[in-house]
């Protein structure tokens, strides 16, 4: 049987047994950052505090709507006067 190694995208890891016993203690120490949660020594998810969650999100949606900005620059333009709308 091969082990998989998986990169740890976070600087803090905590286990999941010590997640269970104190979930607010292990977010504390991390001080807003995420913190990786491993099982048997491999991440299993990232605990993120809600602000940075947010921040991402946010961030995803500006870059759905960057891609469709540049999708609408492509394409010809129309006028129309006030009158018209």
């Amino acid at each position: 049987m091969t082990t998989l190694t998986h990169p740890i995208l976070a600087d803090l890891s905590a286990g999941i047994s010590e997640l269970k016993k104190n979930p607010m203690a292990v977010l504390s120490q991390a001080e807003g950052a995420p913190v990786a949660i491993l099982n048997r020594n491999q991440p299993v998810f990232y605990a993120v505090p809600a602000d940075v969650y947010e921040a991402i999100l946010e961030r995803l949606d500006d870059m759905a709507l960057m891609e469709i900005v540049k999708q609408r620059q492509k394409q010809a333009e129309i006028e129309v006067t006030l009158d018209e709308l």
